[in-house]
């Protein structure tokens, strides 16, 4: 099976691509690159496009069986830098390549958007529940939702993965993802600065298990996937987030310190992750414990740059505009 991944130098697609290749499927990987080349790996089953999904020429479609289309400006500060840009990527540049991908046969179509578009609810909320985006990065992932699944027929595939908050070492290694964030605090400063008030919930999953999930429904049967929507996540990893805090500084043997910033968030949202487990048996493995000492491992061996301005989303993208570059 031949798959194309857009957004592949990104945060998960990186570690998604590896995963592909490992599980022997022959891979195009499409991205602008804003974060550096080279990040993925010698493959002669890989094929690399630098390419942006608003434009990219209908040749990148030819014998591609299936579609996951990460490429996206990637969280809620980054989504309002630009908010224009931020809708004609995450929402209308994804429907484009989900309608290019029907009409060009592609039998399948996996959207990876966020649980970031429950907002905010005081209930356990599960794929029915009703919405409610607070961000652009929300609405536009929302809006690609509604806009993809209507294009699921007989003929194609459509599947969507509410992720939960990812967190993990990557390739193209993020510290804006809030555990990601609190293991290098922890092990820089000895503190951590905390959103107020600390009690606002958030799931989460490791990077390489929202990556085990897109694989899971990649080889499903279609009748199991086909137009459905996953929460992607467990039960057991919905945290309030002083308490991700403290789990991330028991797990590496750091002293829980943190300083209160910013005024209160108004994201908060407590998700079931039934429907996944119960329909393609899907469960992720990772906890937060691990992906913090895999962190501090990292960090510590120096095999990532706990000061590289490519970490940080939105300053990256404040520099790139600042240098002239078109996100």
């Amino acid at each position: 099976m031949k798959v194309l991944v857009t957004g592949a130098g990104g945060y998960i697609g990186t570690t998604l691509t590896r995963v592909l290749l490992e599980n022997e499927f022959e891979v195009t990987a499409l991205d602008r690159f804003h974060f550096g080349e080279g990040l993925l790996p010698d493959s002669d089953y890989l094929t690399v496009v630098k390419g942006d999904i608003r434009n990219v020429d209908t040749s990148i479609f030819e014998g591609v069986d299936a579609v996951i289309d990460l490429a996206a400006i990637s969280n809620d500060p980054a989504g309002e830098l630009d908010p224009t840009t931020t809708i004609s990527i995450n929402h209308l540049g994804r429907l484009r390549i989900a309608s290019l991908s029907k009409a060009f046969g592609v039998s399948r179509y996996i959207l990876p958007s966020s649980a970031s578009v429950y907002g905010f609810s005081n209930e356990v909320s599960d794929e029915s529940s009703r919405t409610n985006p607070l961000t652009t990065y929300a609405e536009a992932n929302l809006l690609a939702e509604k806009d993809i699944l209507s294009l699921a027929d007989n003929e194609f595939t459509v599947t969507v993965l509410r992720q939960a908050t990812v967190f993990g070492l990557s390739y193209r290694m993020r510290f804006d993802l809030a555990i990601n964030g609190m293991t290098k605090g922890f092990l820089q400063n000895g503190k951590i600065p905390i959103l107020r008030d600390g009690t606002q919930w958030r799931p989460f999953v490791h990077v390489k298990d929202t990556c085990k999930a897109m694989m899971t429904v990649l080889t499903a049967s279609p009748k199991k996937v086909q137009g459905q929507i996953f929460n992607v996540g467990a039960n057991q990893q919905n945290y309030q987030i002083l308490d991700a805090a403290k789990e991330v500084a028991e797990a590496i043997n750091r002293p829980f310190e943190y300083d209160w910033y910013g005024d209160p968030d108004h994201r908060s949202y407590k998700l079931d992750f039934s429907k996944i487990k119960n329909t393609i048996d899907f469960s992720p493995e990772l906890k937060l414990g691990d992906g913090a000492r895999e962190i501090e491992r990292a960090i510590q061996h120096k095999d990532i740059d706990v000061d590289d301005p490519r970490s940080i989303t939105l300053k990256w993208y404040k520099k790139l505009m600042s240098d002239g570059v078109k996100i």
